[in-house]
């Protein structure tokens, strides 16, 4: 498994613990978490350089 699909693999278990969660802390860090690892696909595959310039 690659960095992008482990990466992928954490966001997408992070929002599906979120959507059987019903604590609204808990899901909002599952959900910032799931963002986080998105966030660094992107810069990984190389879709966020224009945000870091």
């Amino acid at each position: 498994m690659n960095t992008i699909q482990y990466l992928e693999d954490q966001a997408a278990r992070a929002e599906r613990l979120a959507k059987r969660i019903t604590d609204t802390s808990t899901v909002e860090k599952l959900l910032s978490f799931a963002g986080e690892r998105r966030r660094e696909i992107e810069l990984i595959a190389g879709k966020g350089r224009a945000s870091l310039s």
